[in-house]
């Protein structure tokens, strides 16, 4: 255990510069990829909207639009560090619409809630993140500590990054599968909490990370294949959800966690 956590101490010493910025970069990776599908399917994605709701190519293509401008700008202003609290309500903004439109075109899509939810919630830390820059440059005014809306944005952040392992439990008898689910289970429960927070997000970015180069491997699909563009989505989108992780690592759980309430006792 404690070689475990001289290990994490050393990573974190290491990566302190560089990991919230490949957190940023991993969170927004499915808007940006999006964006820019969005931006070279232009017409497939107008059309594809205007037959699934015979809305008209002008409110399909406002739609498309609103899509593109959301997330690519968005992206560049996450990226750059400037507005990014506006940035992330547009984000906000961009998930819902997705959700409310495609759930209600394709009951299929309903399996992707929870991602699209675990996604608002590394949005929720990457709001967090924000916040403490700003506070960050009127050193020595005192905050509210426990009452700070941070702490339940962490705390919010935190247990809907959860629901993205809901979606990898595997419900069979072999002993792969039972393994991965207590594990995963296990590691879930310490983000939720947060007990050993740092250690148990870092193991969960590690595992996902390779359940997501082995399953979503969609590189190996040819494009014009529709599972391409399945397998593609679902791996920006997990790769979003580990840049959130990747920020629960790079700040701590924040004030409403166990690790935290470790420090008083």
């Amino acid at each position: 255990g404690s070689t475990l956590v001289m290990c994490l101490h050393t990573f974190l010493r290491v990566t302190k510069q560089y990991l919230p910025h490949v957190a940023r970069l991993c969170l927004i990776s499915t808007f940006l990829e999006d964006g820019i599908r969005m931006w070279f399917q232009w017409s497939e994605q107008r059309d594809y909207i205007d037959a699934t709701w015979n809305c008209g190519y002008f409110l399909a293509s406002i739609f498309v639009f609103l899509n593109l401008f959301g997330q690519l700008s968005g992206c560049i202003l996450v990226l750059s560090r400037n507005f990014v609290q506006y940035a992330c309500f547009g984000l906000f903004g961009i998930i819902a619409l997705q959700v409310g439109i495609f759930s209600l075109s394709s009951p299929l899509s309903f399996q992707s809630l929870p991602r699209n939810l675990a996604l608002g919630g590394g949005l929720l830390l990457l709001l967090a993140e924000s916040r403490s820059e700003g506070k960050s440059m009127f050193a020595g005014v005192p905050t509210m500590r426990e009452s700070s809306p941070k702490q339940y944005m962490q705390l919010g952040g935190r247990v809907l990054l959860v629901l993205m392992f809901m979606t990898l439990l595997h419900f069979d008898v072999s002993f792969f599968s039972i393994l991965q689910n207590i594990v995963g289970t296990a590691l879930i429960i310490l983000v939720a909490i947060g007990f050993k927070t740092k250690l148990a997000a870092l193991t969960l970015v590690i595992w996902l990370f390779a359940i997501n180069i082995y399953f979503n491997a969609f590189w190996t699909i040819p494009a014009y294949k529709p599972m391409h563009d399945f397998l593609k989505y679902d791996f920006f989108q997990t790769m979003s959800v580990i840049g959130g992780l990747l920020l629960v690592v790079a700040l701590g759980p924040g004030g409403v966690s166990m690790d935290e309430k470790k420090k008083e006792w």
